[in-house]
């Protein structure tokens, strides 16, 4: 009976592509029209059918990250992206899986506020984990965030480096002034602003591993002097800033905290400052966050859209002086992690265990699918707090980034 209704779900889902499913029974059907690569995949038992009926949307990348869903013909790859062509997030709907939307659904709306406490918590789940991992896949100055590939043909660590000259460009930046970096990572982007611009860099961020390694980074290259990094809720941060940065940190701000994250900034803004933020962003709004990624990945990440960043912006409010929308950049810059992330696995597996392994594949894996044929891309907004701030064109980007690349 089980293996009758998933092969139902299967054949209304897969409308484009082959697929061969193979149950504990020894049956094995084929579904699609017979278009691009064929894929084969097998249940180990009757449980990893129950499970993935129960609730198709966490369960399909779950089964497969406890091995209880095998790949037998093709790759994680092309499933993930046959999944995405086929929309069978819409179309492989069972009455469970309906259920547990609705309360998804429901728990985002209650789960709206993210407490200091939590935020923490939130972030120690992912960036916490051990320096050596992100290093197996991040370029050499460990930014974890979207490249900039200018052209399409440029290496990971150009791409990135591009990415923080384009940034430090739209900040406008000049020697001696103060720059708040809201989520400093790794502290990449605070040590090339002040390498570049001589600026006095602050970042902050809640993760101890980060903020650990960003300090001993300022050591080694002699800069502790002018950029410091501290273990800070930016909500606490004391002073007053010429300007303020932050890259890929916004997405865990939470929704309903918007308009204190853009009223803060303002706050540490002199009245000539100017405020660069890098996001993720998404076309529409997002009832909720794929389960597998709320459960292992990002716990209360919130992705927004264009809409539900500028709207609290308004309320503040804050001059919107440019935006950029940065598409197929993030797709290219995690397709170079995933690769290396596959190339490395040997060196992964020696402090993360098999399951780990698989876990992180599925995010890489199904993270750049979604901004390749999804609808995610990035964006760059640079806010001021007077009309009378900035130039009158964006011509001064491609001067600064010129002046700055010679600095580097």
């Amino acid at each position: 009976m089980l293996e009758h209704k998933l092969s139902q779900l299967f054949d209304r889902t897969v409308q484009t592509g082959t697929l061969e499913v193979a149950y504990p029974s020894g049956n094995v059907k084929t579904f699609g029209d017979g278009t691009l690569a064929p894929l084969r995949i097998r249940f180990i038992d009757e449980s990893a059918m129950k499970k993935l009926y129960s609730d198709p949307e966490l369960q399909f990348p779950e089964l497969y990250m406890y091995g209880k869903l095998v790949i037998e013909q093709g790759d994680l790859y092309d499933l993930l992206l046959l999944s995405k062509l086929n929309r069978s997030k819409k179309r492989f709907v069972t009455p469970p899986a309906a259920a547990r939307t609705a309360v998804r659904i429901l728990q985002r709306k209650l789960k709206r506020s993210i407490l200091p406490d939590a935020a923490r918590q939130n972030v120690a789940h992912h960036y916490d984990l051990d320096e050596k991992l992100f290093r197996l896949f991040l370029d050499k100055d460990m930014q974890y965030s979207c490249a900039y590939f200018e052209n399409g043909n440029e290496t990971l660590e150009e791409a990135q480096l591009k990415k923080k000259r384009h940034i430090a460009a739209k900040m406008r930046l000049s020697e001696g002034q103060r720059v708040l970096d809201i989520g400093c990572g790794w502290g990449g982007m605070g040590l090339y602003l002040a390498k570049t611009t001589g600026a006095h860099v602050t970042g902050v961020s809640l993760s101890e591993e980060q903020v650990r390694v960003a300090n001993e980074r300022a050591a080694e290259a002699g800069l502790s002097d002018r950029v410091q990094f501290k273990l800070l809720d930016y909500r606490k941060v004391t002073g007053e800033f010429d300007r303020v940065v932050s890259v890929g940190m916004f997405e865990h701000v939470g929704l309903r905290h918007y308009e204190e994250f853009f009223r803060t900034v303002k706050n540490l803004m002199t009245p000539d400052g100017i405020f660069l933020l890098h996001s993720i962003v998404r076309v529409k709004p997002n009832r909720y966050t794929a389960p597998f990624v709320e459960k292992y990945i990002f716990p209360q990440g919130q992705i927004p859209s264009l809409a539900e960043t500028l709207g609290p912006v308004e309320k503040v409010p804050l001059m919107v002086k440019d935006i950029e929308i940065l598409t197929y950049h993030y797709a290219d810059t995690i397709l170079e992690w995933r690769d290396r992330f596959r190339a490395n696995k040997d060196k992964v597996l020696e402090f993360y265990d098999e399951t780990f392994f698989r876990m992180w594949d599925v995010y890489l894996t199904s993270s750049e699918i979604q901004y390749r044929h999804g609808r995610l891309c990035n964006f760059q907004i640079q806010f001021t707090k007077r009309n009378s701030e900035g130039p009158r064109n964006r011509n001064y980007i491609a001067k600064a980034e010129t002046a700055l690349k010679k600095k580097e």
